[in-house]
C-alpha cells in the first residue's frame, strides 16, 4: 500500500512539472526582437529563469535558459540581478502579451547565448 501511494505520488509530480512546462511554439521566430532596461524581478529556479524588464514602452516577462545553462555559460543568479540592464534578444509570445523568450542575453558588456 505504502508503494502504490509512493508511486502515485512520483507519478503526480512528474505530470505536474512536464504540464507546467510549455513548448517554444507559441513564440513568433518571424519577427526577433529585443528588450532592453532595468531589471525588476528575477526568479532564478526550473523550468526556467525568468526576469521581468522595464522597457521604455512597458514590462517585459523574459523568459531565460534553465539555470543549470545559466550557469555553464557564464549566467549567474549576479548576472541577471535586481536593478542591473540587460539587452534581451529573442522572440514575443503569440499566447502571452508582453512576453518574450530569450535567445541572448547582454548585461555589463557580457553577451551570453541561452539556446
Amino acid at each position: 500500500m505504502k508503494a502504490n501511494l509512493l508511486a502515485a505520488g512520483v507519478v503526480a509530480i512528474a505530470c505536474g512539472g512536464a504540464a507546467a512546462h510549455h513548448g517554444w511554439g507559441s513564440y513568433d521566430a518571424s519577427r526577433p526582437i529585443t528588450v532592453t532596461g532595468a531589471i525588476q524581478t528575477l526568479k532564478y529556479e526550473n523550468p526556467h529563469a525568468t526576469i521581468t524588464v522595464k522597457a521604455p514602452d512597458r514590462v517585459w516577462t523574459v523568459t531565460l535558459a534553465p539555470t543549470f545553462r545559466m550557469i555553464n555559460r557564464g549566467a549567474g543568479k549576479d548576472m541577471v540581478a535586481i536593478g542591473k540592464t540587460v539587452s534581451a534578444y529573442g522572440y514575443a509570445s503569440t499566447a502571452e502579451k508582453d512576453e518574450m523568450r530569450a535567445e541572448r542575453i547582454t548585461v555589463d558588456g557580457k553577451t551570453v547565448e541561452l539556446r
